[in-house]
């Protein structure tokens, strides 16, 4: 009877011969979560918190969530949405499905109730992935937290911003607010404490973070954020030009009407998603994605973003909260990839690696600053020899490094003095050497993360933690402690710690380097980041809400 006691609404059950299970009563009805085979937790899959619409209702804000009658067995592991096969990459068995608005909640096995709860983001380009891609069960095994993770829609079906009824914009991030809204008002039911949520969140996990901090839709529902290697001031965060950008995407497809607007927007709202998810949209020089989230235009609806985020981060007028904020060193290696086919193109014409949230008077003017930006870098030699090293910090810079450090500038001079910066520059010595270098290896785009999560990527499935090095070991264990710090208590250290790491300033100063050993440090890449904000000053191309749509024709 003691679960009943201190834990009405969770009931612990063992049934001889099963699976350990565990019930929780929720408005939409009864869950059945499993003891987890490896680790001292408990795993609720796949549970609806919201309904994805459909038919021509599919890019419109989440429906509430299903209820039913008879207990929900919690134990779908892989359902997916719709999206592109690079699933295919971490070699596992997916369900992919069009309403495949789920949580995962990752519970430990402790009789403690009230404990901090962390929401995680997927990465992914907005285009592609999944909650329970990656797991964070070490974390939970810590007795200190509940993890969550889940599901939102991607890429055209997630981002698709029209400015219309039927297509407003930002529908993925609507799902992500509808997920808080789900923790808010369920999570006590797993013994979490609602007021004591955390988001974090790593590639376009972090920019969606970033991007719920200062989303007016989502004030009150997190305590803390974590933004792991990427910003709301990304090229690749916002659309420039949303209905640009459909139009683009329609003639990948093979629609080419894209001019009349009622003809495009009833194209999107027909076609499959097979045809939604096809086209390959990762390998763009511009640093973007094609979808990703917009500034909306007001069509009667609760607004996500209304306004650029550099102007909100300018205007102060958001609620701030504390952050543990940073990148990798080397966040541009995952364009390591396209090194021998870009190399000989950014000869040729580096202006079209610009990132798209630059813009110019005439193509004279992006030549001129195109060069003056690759003779920062690599100097007059592109040989390959000399220049792999260089193509990896551009690359790190334009959609990772200065994004953070520009957003961390605009925090602090606009009131919020309670953000933590970090690089992370530790390397296994089992990570692969960079090419054309002597013996440099790198930490890879969100390095971070997967230190955090369970195992480690190696790039075709994830390898178990027994197998790592002692050293990556033990900078697993010292990069979750940092992190279950943050989340419970708002602080990346123990107030008993030796270590100082004092709030950054808007000089980019203090910053904690996360290596073999904690060195706080001075500026963080103080001289490429004003180099760009250099070019940003003069270049910069804010994004736009879609314009209202044409007077529909009538027939005569």
């Amino acid at each position: 009877m003691y679960w009943l006691i201190v834990f009405p609404c969770l009931i612990h059950s063992v049934i001889s011969g099963d699976p350990e299970s565990r019930t929780v009563h929720l408005n939409q009805g009864i869950v059945r979560g499993y003891k987890d085979l490896r680790e001292d937790i408990f795993a609720f899959y796949g549970i609806p918190y919201a309904t994805a619409p459909k038919g021509p209702d599919r890019y419109k804000a989440p429906l509430s969530p299903p209820i039913w009658s008879e207990p929900f067995d919690a134990v779908e592991e892989n359902i997916i949405c719709p999206q592109a096969s690079t699933w295919k990459l971490l070699a596992k068995e997916v369900d992919m499905r069009e309403n495949c608005l789920i949580a995962n909640i990752f519970v430990p096995n402790t009789n403690e109730i009230n404990l901090p709860v962390v929401v995680y983001v997927h990465g992914g380009a907005y285009i592609m992935g999944w909650g329970n891609a990656f797991t964070y069960k070490k974390l939970v095994n810590s007795k200190k937290v509940i993890v969550v993770t889940f599901n939102y829609r991607l890429g055209a079906h997630g981002f698709l911003c029209l400015g219309t009824k039927d297509v407003p914009g930002n529908a993925g991030m609507k799902d992500q607010v509808a997920l808080l809204r789900w923790v808010k008002a369920n999570i006590a039911q797993f013994g979490g404490d609602p007021d004591e949520v955390t988001i974090a969140g790593y590639s376009a996990g972090s920019s969606s973070v970033d991007l719920l901090m200062i989303s007016k839709m989502a004030q009150g529902l997190f305590k803390r954020v974590i933004p792991e290697s990427g910003a709301n001031t990304a090229s690749f965060s916002v659309q420039r030009n949303p209905i640009e950008n459909a139009k683009e995407f329609a003639k990948m497809l093979n629609f080419n009407d894209v001019d009349d607007f009622y003809a495009l927007e009833n194209f999107y709202k027909t076609v499959s998603y097979d045809e939604l998810a096809a086209p390959d949209l990762m390998s763009r020089t511009d640093s973007t994605f094609v979808f990703s989230p917009c500034v909306e235009r007001d069509v009667g609806e609760e607004i996500f973003l209304d306004d650029d985020p550099v102007d909100i981060l300018k205007s102060g007028n958001y609620k701030k909260v504390p952050m543990l904020y940073g990148f990798a060193q080397m966040e541009g290696l995952f364009r390591l990839p396209l090194f021998e086919l870009w190399k000989d193109q950014m000869k040729e014409k580096f202006s079209v690696f610009l990132p798209a949230d630059l813009h110019f008077r005439d193509d004279s003017e992006k030549d001129e600053v195109a060069k003056e930006i690759r003779n920062f870098y690599f100097g007059n030699n592109l040989e390959k020899d000399k220049t792999v090293l260089a193509y990896i910090d551009y690359f790190t810079d334009t959609i990772f490094a200065y994004p953070t450090l520009r957003s961390v500038k605009l925090h602090v001079q606009n009131g919020h003095n309670d953000i933590y910066l970090y690089e992370y520059s530790f390397v296994s010595d089992d990570n692969p050497v960079i090419p054309y270098t002597n013996n440099i290896r790198g930490a890879d785009h969100c390095a971070q993360t997967f230190a955090i999560l369970d195992g480690h990527w190696a790039g075709n499935g994830t390898v178990s933690e027994e197998s790592l090095t002692a050293h990556y070991k033990q900078m697993k264990a010292s990069l979750r402690e940092i992190w279950l710090n943050f989340i419970t208590t708002g602080k990346p250290l123990n107030a008993d710690s030796k270590l100082t790491w004092p709030p950054v300033e808007s000089d980019w100063t203090p910053h904690m380097s996360i290596n073999k050993i904690l060195e706080l440090r001075g500026s963080l890449l103080k001289e490429r980041t004003q180099f760009w904000e250099g070019i940003y000053n003069k270049y910069y191309r804010p994004p736009i809400a879609p314009s209202p749509p044409p007077q529909q024709k009538t027939e005569l």
